[in-house]
């Protein structure tokens, strides 16, 4: 029987929510599957001599070698570039290595690099202390003051980085404003979009230039593997970072690429729910006695809110709070929960509640600590899906004196 030849549907027309179920989707020839297939396997064969030089000749075509090229880890580049409005994707083994991959695709010795203060502790520690080895040298802002980044540049300057809502004080970025400052000196802008995703912010249409995701967290969304990616234009993806990824090949799995896939299809639904759970608790926190001051963009007491409200679709799942009295508080809080997670990792359906001064923030001094206001008495919470007076509860007890 003949077959008919559907035409297939233009993604660019078409919502977050269809896109995150249908973007990228690869179906093999022999066996048509509706659910995307796992392609556990370390490389792949040609009918011949010839084939197999073509394919080396033009890696990025094809399917060669699972360091570089797999048709599930392909499945979910295509669709988070789809549902972040970027030309092209690499996926790599972890945030952090899409952080390295794309520092060492686009720096070179001698090369300058503009930071937020307020970036996650690791990100701090790989620009100060292991690029730094290699004669890159970084300047830290402040993220919303958009004249520290312009009194910033060098004319080595390649690069700015910043991550919007900031961990953990969720402090926003004006993107479009430093996009205008980064593409005047010049410099890659590159975007951390961990905590808002696609589903509530799009950092490429307010003029970044890459995207980087750690995939770990939201893109997953239920805290089951690790992974990362790098979304931007078809020139930087593929021209500078996957050249990168092929040769030092710090690369995703076919199965935690998988599982990334099944997670963007309910990404949409997630960070909506979680959001206004989070939210709800942000309002709540706020009228507790033994709080100090609660973080959350959705709240009219955040200093960006305004601007939140502007390039956000919502505040996002992460509330961080100060407790009066401390640390000795915040331990407090922390240990009498029952219901929350005391993890350091975030993005989960599960809330997570973690100290940052000692855990994720941990590893840089003591004064960097301080300029990124990451005082003793601050804990922060990724809300999950959990009942918002479930979570109320269990957190009582420990506001309690």
């Amino acid at each position: 029987m003949k077959k008919s030849i559907r035409a297939k549907p233009n993604m660019k027309t078409l919502a977050p929510e269809t896109i995150a179920v249908r973007a990228g989707t690869r179906r093999s020839s022999d066996f048509q599957e509706h659910s995307e297939a796992m392609f556990l396997t370390s490389s792949f064969c040609f009918n011949s001599a010839e084939e197999a030089e073509h394919g080396f000749s033009h890696a990025d075509q094809g399917f060669i070698y699972s360091r570089f090229t797999n048709p599930t880890v392909s499945m979910f580049q295509d669709r988070l570039a789809a549902l972040e409005g970027g030309e092209a994707c690499i996926a790599t083994s972890s945030g952090m290595s899409a952080i390295l991959t794309t520092a060492m695709a686009h720096l070179q010795a001698g090369d300058h690099v503009i930071c937020s203060k307020s970036v996650f502790g690791a990100t701090t520690q790989l620009f100060s202390s292991i690029l730094g080895r290699f004669g890159i040298t970084t300047t830290y802002v402040a993220i919303h003051d958009v004249k520290a980044w312009q009194a910033a540049v060098q004319k080595n300057t390649r690069l700015f980085y910043l991550e919007t809502p900031s961990n953990p004080l969720t402090e926003i970025a004006d993107i479009a404003a430093i996009a205008k400052v980064a593409k005047k000196a010049k410099s890659l802008f590159v975007v951390d979009n961990c905590f808002c995703t696609p589903a509530l912010q799009k950092p490429l249409e307010l003029g970044a230039d890459v995207i980087i995701h750690s995939a770990t967290k939201y893109l997953d969304g239920q805290g089951r593997v690790v992974g990362g990616a790098i979304v931007g234009s078809t020139d930087f993806v593929m021209g500078k970072v996957f050249p990168y990824v092929r040769t030092a090949g710090p690369t995703l799995s076919a199965f935690n690429a998988w599982v990334f896939l099944k997670g963007l299809e309910t990404l949409d639904l997630r960070m909506k729910a979680q959001s206004n759970n989070a939210l709800a608790l942000a309002q709540w926190l706020e009228k507790q006695s033994g709080v100090e001051r609660v973080f959350h963009p959705g709240l009219k007491s955040h200093p960006q809110h305004a601007l939140a409200k502007r390039q956000q679709k919502a505040g996002g799942p992460i509330v961080s709070f100060v407790l009066k009295g401390g640390k000795k508080a915040a331990y407090q809080l922390i240990n009498k929960t029952r219901l929350c997670s005391i993890t350091a990792n975030l993005g989960d359906t599960r809330t997570t509640i973690t100290h940052p001064a000692t855990t994720t923030h941990g590893r840089i001094s003591p004064q960097a600590r301080k300029e990124a206001g990451i005082v003793d008495g601050l804990v922060r919470i990724a809300v999950g899906l959990e009942n918002i007076e479930d979570l109320k509860n269990d957190l009582q007890a420990g506001l309690k004196k």
